[in-house]
């Protein structure tokens, strides 16, 4: 079983590890590119950030929808590498704003919802093999995909103090290319649940509280994004900091999640995933208290503690916890989950404006409401879920 379920889960390692970079590189820099590189204005920019958003959620969701019914996951992984390759290959070397947009609400779309269907994949792999340490296995691959952007970004900003934003993507289109590669040299498939949930269907039916808990997840990302972008600002101008001082702070909180999610993950097999859920959220509060109160740089650091027990609880297991509620439905369920990030970065939008308007520290006042309606939202609801299908046969990757 151990030789099984680690013929799956290597390669998905690989490509966890593979596509984080592919984003780590190219997403952090966007908003650079398309000022300095495509020359677009503010008002493009942003309409350019919010039209990507929209359609990774609508494209995720519509694949999402067709992903769990069919033994085709392989397929789709394969599918969303090769349009991340063609997508960022493609603006590695074309510098037109509705061109770039096109690709952006189509290829790019696409090769988003790499992301949730190989969290599905590993779903249905350790649901097969071995179903206790579901959630460990999740947290562990959410861990190497956050490895990958702790090294992403150090990467491309030494591509772009050397060369351009050519090599940049570039350098993105060859992790897609390598992702593609594995999926189709090592990962097998796996077939559909036999009794696959059709429309109309009652096993088709999200479970009781479902979108009560992706609110509550999707308020709770809102604070990650829009903390993320306060920071230096706010560490400037409120406490007397340097730029260098928030990247310190952001890269403590970033070290910390790694271990903590491995953490998280081996309690998941003693502990029920709601509980260190929840438990989760109430550090966000913590922590957003803090950060709002705070009056020193040193007072903000020892806080990162708390924001990266909430960060790897949170995104470690919430994809599990999720997962458990729609066994028959692992994509759609990780898609759900997963939506809630560019919900959350629409959300941040008008936010971020308020704190600009009337003070950094704003946002982080903004954001221990927004952390303590998402824990009440996560609290209250009590969902029940479906049955899980019997154990899903293996399709060759030869055969699929």
């Amino acid at each position: 079983m151990t030789r099984l379920l680690s013929r799956r889960l290597l390669p998905l390692g690989f490509i966890f590890l593979a596509s984080g970079m592919a984003s780590a590189v190219v997403l952090p820099f966007l908003g650079l590119f398309l000022s300095s590189a495509i020359h677009a204005g503010p008002v493009q920019v942003s309409a350019f950030m919010t039209v990507a958003s929209l359609s990774s959620v609508a494209m995720a969701h519509g694949i999402a929808r067709i992903s769990d019914s069919r033994p085709m996951r392989r397929t789709l992984l394969i599918a969303a590498a090769l349009a991340g390759f063609a997508s960022t290959g493609l603006t590695s070397v074309v510098r037109n704003y509705w061109i770039l947009l096109a690709l952006t609400v189509t290829a790019t779309a696409v090769a988003g919802t790499l992301y949730p269907q190989s969290f599905a994949y590993a779903r249905e792999a350790l649901t097969r093999d071995d179903p206790d340490r579901a959630a460990m296995g999740i947290s562990t691959l959410r861990t190497i995909f956050s490895i990958a952007w702790v090294g992403g970004p150090p990467v491309a900003a030494i591509i772009l103090d050397k060369t351009d934003f050519r090599y940049v993507y570039g350098a993105a289109a060859v992790f897609y290319l390598a992702a593609a590669l594995i999926a189709t040299r090592w990962l097998p498939e796996i077939a559909a649940p036999p009794a696959a949930p059709t429309e109309g269907h009652e096993s088709a039916r999200p479970p009781r509280g479902i979108y009560r808990i992706i609110a509550g997840f999707a308020l709770l990302t809102t604070t990650m994004v829009l903390g993320v972008q306060a920071m230096s600002l706010y560490v400037s101008t409120d406490l007397r900091g340097t730029v260098g001082d928030s990247g310190l702070i952001l890269g403590l909180c970033a070290a910390l999640e790694i271990p903590l999610m491995l953490g998280f993950g081996a309690l998941s097999t003693r502990i029920p995933v709601r509980r260190l859920v929840l438990i989760g959220a109430v550090f966000a509060v913590a922590y957003q208290a803090l950060a709002a109160s705070a009056q020193s740089i040193w007072m903000l650091a020892a806080a990162q503690v708390l924001n990266a027990l909430f960060i790897a609880a949170s995104s470690g297991l919430g994809i599990s916890y999720v997962q458990d509620l729609m066994p028959l439905q692992p994509g759609r369920a990780t898609t759900l989950f997963t939506n809630t990030f560019p919900l959350g970065q629409i959300l941040t939008a008008p936010l971020f404006g308020l704190a600009q308007e009337y003070g950094y520290r704003l946002a982080y006042v903004m954001n221990l409401i927004l952390a303590a309606l998402g824990l009440l939202l996560l609290l209250t609801a009590r969902p029940t879920a479906r049955p899980a299908s019997k154990p899903l046969p293996e399709v060759s990757a030869d055969n699929p």
